[in-house]
């Protein structure tokens, strides 16, 4: 399994008229932590790129727990639990930093694309050598 996680403060724009977080802020904290997940493992998204690859979301959940408001730290983890297969399953926690409250969860389901047709293709071997030594059992 690949873990990964991030801070990030809640900027005032990120809030709604309740002063929580706005709904929708969370995928961009997620695509936050997934972009560095791909940092850490030596792929950041130009590298894909450059590679002839691209990486859409085909689907996202999010699930609330309670609110997080304006100025608080927090922790944004994402999971690679299950070695990639066509479609790259990455789950998310959203914590509060100073009490590790549970914010919220979700997940986005990604699949790898030829840049140049925009065709469905299997994850490429610059991405399988970069997380297979997470996942040691499928090595």
């Amino acid at each position: 399994m690949l873990i990964t996680q991030t801070e990030i403060r809640v900027r005032y724009a990120d809030t709604d008229q309740m002063q929580f977080i706005y709904n929708g802020k969370y995928l961009e904290y997620f695509e936050v932590v997934r972009t560095e997940m791909l940092r850490e493992i030596g792929l950041p998204y130009n590298v894909i790129e450059k590679e002839g690859y691209q990486l859409p979301v085909l689907e996202a959940h999010i699930k609330y727990h309670q609110p997080a408001y304006y100025d608080e730290v927090l922790i944004i983890k994402s999971f690679l639990k299950e070695y990639p297969s066509l479609k790259i399953h990455i789950d998310y926690e959203v914590h509060r930093k100073e009490t590790n409250d549970f914010i919220a969860e979700g997940y986005t389901i990604h699949t790898f694309i030829k840049k140049e047709n925009k065709k469905v293709t299997r994850p490429p071997q610059i991405f399988i050598n970069s997380v297979k030594k997470f996942f040691p059992d499928n090595v």
